[in-house]
């Protein structure tokens, strides 16, 4: 085409690397295809006529995402979408779900779901039993505080493995998470939270990042302060052993509160397009604005992504740098959708040094490395 810049010769790049057949056909996104092709009665010659496919017939390439992955809903959906048009469009109505159940599949596997590396604290792993026993307690515990389908729960913590088990307990009663990281400032926290009005806060009293501990209890008392819609605060000792926060209760005592084996007490069903979680934009431009992602649009759209573009299984371990403010974390916990061990790490790139990162990857044996 003209005004096309060719590709071809020195001006393409050196090429790093190709699948190999072998690799393409054991792949996640070939079963799919294969069982689309036979789904729909047709063929998909490449991956170009796949895609063309997926965002032009949208009432199709959806409920085949949901049905090649098995996901079980309640109730039947009158359709797939309202419309064509955004925004405003509402999806799958008449289903309801719950992310957690997903999560909840892996009950009873061996093995580990996350590791948690950090400056805090040494290596830590979590099994796939304690994950889903830690989460079922929380959840209970915020049960048992008033936490209701629709309430906000807000987290002022780092990326570590009791961030992702408070989040599993808010999203399975059907409560809405929002997160910052303990290096925004107290007007940056207190910006995002009011707008959302949280029940309650999880939080830290500090971190470590490229050597240095830095406190932050005296910007969680003003953060609780001026958000008058908090009525509980769960305080995680993690640059201190010691910490204590004026009327916060305990991470280990409010664990402790919960109950694990409860009779009934499965996630709660809520409508395909209730929210799972409220990110933000950045702010620059006034105060930062909520984005609001459903429980079904999220599972389905990361069922896809780490399935079929991050080809995730149960023999992956996925890493990607991020802290909590950043919405590659929610992919990140996403990752425990396709049973692959999630890789959290809380700290500087470079700390002690340049290689921390590479000698992360190679000690943890990561199979996806995300960084950017």
């Amino acid at each position: 085409m003209s005004g096309t810049k060719s590709t071809s010769g020195s001006d393409a790049g050196k090429q790093l690397w190709l699948p190999s057949r072998e690799f393409i056909e054991r792949s996640m996104m070939t079963s799919y295809i294969r069982w689309l092709e036979s789904r729909e009665d047709r063929n998909f010659s490449d991956y170009s006529s796949l895609w063309k496919w997926s965002v032009t017939e949208l009432d199709k390439f959806w409920p085949s995402i949901s049905e090649f992955f098995s996901v079980e809903m309640n109730g039947r959906y009158s359709r797939v979408l309202s419309s064509y048009s955004m925004p405003g469009v509402r999806w799958f109505e008449g289903a309801e779900l719950n992310y957690v159940d997903y999560v909840l599949r892996n009950h009873g596997r061996e093995g580990v779901a996350a590791v948690s590396r950090s400056e805090c604290r040494n290596r830590t792993e979590l099994g796939w039993n304690e994950l889903i026993d830690s989460t079922r307690r929380i959840a209970s515990a915020l049960h048992e505080t008033g936490v209701r389908k629709g309430d906000r729960v807000a987290a002022y913590l780092p990326n570590i493995s009791e961030t992702v088990i408070a989040f599993l307990a808010t999203a399975h009663r059907g409560a809405i998470w929002s997160s910052c990281s303990p290096d925004f400032g107290a007007q940056s926290v207190i910006d995002r939270f009011r707008q959302i009005e949280p029940k309650v806060l999880f939080t830290v009293d500090g971190y470590s990042y490229g050597g240095k501990r830095i406190d932050r209890i005296n910007l969680v008392e003003k953060i609780v302060s001026e958000i008058p819609s908090i009525r509980k605060v769960i305080l995680l000792p993690y640059l201190n052993r010691d910490a204590s926060l004026n009327r916060a209760i305990l991470w280990n005592d409010f664990l402790r509160s919960g109950r694990n084996n409860v009779s009934g007490f499965d996630p709660v069903k809520v409508e395909f397009n209730h929210p799972l979680w409220i990110l933000y934009t950045s702010g620059t431009t006034g105060l930062p604005k909520p984005i609001v992602q459903s429980h079904g649009g999220i599972l389905l759209e990361h069922l896809k992504t780490h399935f079929l573009h991050f080809d995730l299984s149960d023999r992956s371990r996925f890493f990607w740098l991020t802290t909590t403010g950043w919405m590659m974390w929610n992919v990140v916990v996403s990752g425990l959708l396709t049973s692959s061990r999630i890789i959290l790490y809380d700290g500087s790139a470079s700390y002690p040094d340049m290689r921390a990162l590479w000698e992360l990857a190679e000690e943890e044996r990561v199979t996806l490395f995300g960084v950017g």
